[in-house]
């Protein structure tokens, strides 16, 4: 592919051929059966969903390596069809899936029901028109795709039990000499508390400038050219720090949770927990003392 990569659509920025060549490398879609244009259709949809029209090449960039590329690519490849990905992602997610339904419904013989009940709409199946109905198209590498299929599980477990409720007639309850209540859903997991609190404290001691680009960009929306010029440096500089920034967060996190007493796969396993569900005020402890930098120290 040479050139440049046409992402969010036909009004907005491209990205340079090298930069997406070595998204395609780093997602191994290749090994997955998933071509160069099949996963730049992937990406397109998704940044089309999420990033504004105005988006920078910078930006559409930034989002991009954002993603789960490599899950991405394995759950797209499944739902074109590629048999190599199917093998591969049967391998690394099908006894997750049995262990993610057995909690849900606390029995083994239910569980294994419930899980081999989502495998024919994650497959998918041709349609028509000639392309693929499948759920695995509507994962889009924002969070882990384990995270994504226990949350698909769950909602195929209470879509069976409201099917199930309207089902059974009223006049089958009242020959059964009672009414009963229906179960309501089943409860989340709740996180690990340590996870909030070693999130608290990484937030809590990142710098004024890293402060300053994550609020910015993740809780304001600011653009990176809008940041870049507030603190008077090059856009690319910004998008670096911001990369540099938020792996740099990750590892932070999972040496903190460690230090709390947590196994390092421990600690990998509750970083794919949905940000959403960790009771940490991200806005508060981003905002809390952090002025507007003059400029970056250090910048490459």
């Amino acid at each position: 592919m040479s050139g440049t990569a046409q992402m969010p659509g036909p009004a907005s920025p491209r990205i340079r051929a090298d930069d997406f060549a070595k998204l395609y490398q780093q997602s191994r879609a290749a090994d997955f059966g998933l071509p160069e244009q099949e996963f730049a259709r992937s990406l397109n949809e998704i940044a089309v969903k999420y990033l504004s029209a105005g988006s920078t090449e910078a930006d559409v960039l930034v989002f991009c390596r954002g993603l789960r590329l490599e899950e991405l690519a394995l759950a797209r490849a499944c739902a074109g069809g590629h048999e190599r990905a199917w093998e591969l992602f049967l391998t690394r997610y099908r006894e997750k899936l049995y262990d993610a339904a057995r909690s849900i419904t606390r029995e083994d013989g239910s569980a294994r029901e419930l899980a081999d009940s989502i495998y024919a709409d994650l497959y998918g199946t041709e349609t028509r028109d000639g392309r693929r109905a499948c759920k695995l198209n509507y994962y889009t590498g924002r969070g882990s795709l384990e995270g994504w299929l226990r949350a698909t599980l769950a909602q195929e477990y209470v879509n069976r039990h409201r099917r199930r409720r309207r089902e059974v007639s009223l006049e089958e309850k009242t020959e059964a000499g009672a009414q009963f209540a229906a179960a309501g859903p089943p409860a989340q997991p709740v996180p690990d508390p340590r996870l909030a609190q070693a999130t608290d404290a990484v937030l809590a001691a990142l710098a004024a400038e890293e402060r300053f680009i994550l609020a910015s960009y993740h809780l304001d929306g600011r653009k990176l050219a809008e940041i870049a010029r507030t603190l008077g440096v090059h856009e690319s500089t910004v998008s670096r720090k911001l990369e540099k920034v938020e792996r740099a967060m990750r590892e932070r996190i999972a040496k903190e949770l460690v230090r709390r007493g947590m196994s390092h796969r421990q600690a990998e396993e509750a970083l794919d927990t949905d940000v959403r569900d960790v009771p940490v005020d991200v806005s508060d402890i981003l905002r809390k003392k952090t002025a507007t930098p003059r400029s970056i120290e250090g910048s490459d």
